[in-house]
């Protein structure tokens, strides 16, 4: 598959060819929602337990008597009806984790960006550089590219420096580097942006 390559001005900057095994996968809901069900299932964080009767360190002494002093018969403070006491039926500690096969991970990363270069809401960029790391610059180069209401930009291994200063202040852009790309990401974003070093570490990703 072969893709115009331009750069942030929107000026054409040659052509590159995608590999089809990675970008020219049909894409399958059912993959797509495995996936992402799988990251957002692991990025829970765990939940904490509460302190039930045994865990509070309150007195076990029984404070009354059992008949004739006109209240309720206690047996201790540590009961959940006091203020301090433990807590009835509290939440127990819980890590949420979920497996899902590799070869699955890294189809549904393959239908992801193959979606995007399907819809054609896949644009691929020479490079990243903004004169001067200035957030007005880069506003007006992003407008001529027609980015949409929502972007990602995958870049290669590192990231450009000023591209991340000047999109620092814009909601509507999010940067990443090549290892983090993943499938949840890139579909809730309605435009994906790939850098030539990005297609290339992406590529390497699945063919090593």
């Amino acid at each position: 598959m072969k893709v115009q390559v331009q750069t942030l001005d929107a000026q054409a900057g040659g052509d590159v060819e995608l590999n089809d095994a990675v970008f020219g996968v049909e894409p399958r809901a059912d993959i797509l929602h495995r996936v992402v069900t799988w990251q957002l299932v692991n990025r829970r964080a765990p939940a904490r337990a509460a302190r039930e009767r045994s865990d509070v360190a309150r007195t076990g002494k029984k404070f009354g008597r059992q008949k004739g002093g006109g209240t309720a018969r206690h047996g201790d403070r540590r009961a959940p009806i006091f203020i301090g006491g433990g807590k009835a039926h509290g939440p127990r500690a819980r890590v949420f984790e979920a497996s899902l096969n590799k070869k699955v991970r890294a189809l549904g990363l393959k239908m992801a960006l193959s979606s995007k270069a399907k819809d054609g809401t896949l644009i691929v960029l020479d490079n990243l550089d903004v004169a001067e790391g200035k957030t007005k610059t880069l506003r007006e180069q992003l407008g001529k590219l027609g980015l949409g209401k929502t972007a990602l930009v995958i870049d290669g291994d590192a990231l450009n420096v000023s591209f991340a200063r000047a999109s620092s202040n814009l909601g509507h852009v999010n940067l990443l580097p090549a290892v983090g790309a993943n499938v949840y990401d890139i579909m809730r974003h309605e435009t994906l942006v790939l850098t030539r070093a990005a297609i290339e570490k992406l590529e390497a990703r699945f063919n090593g």
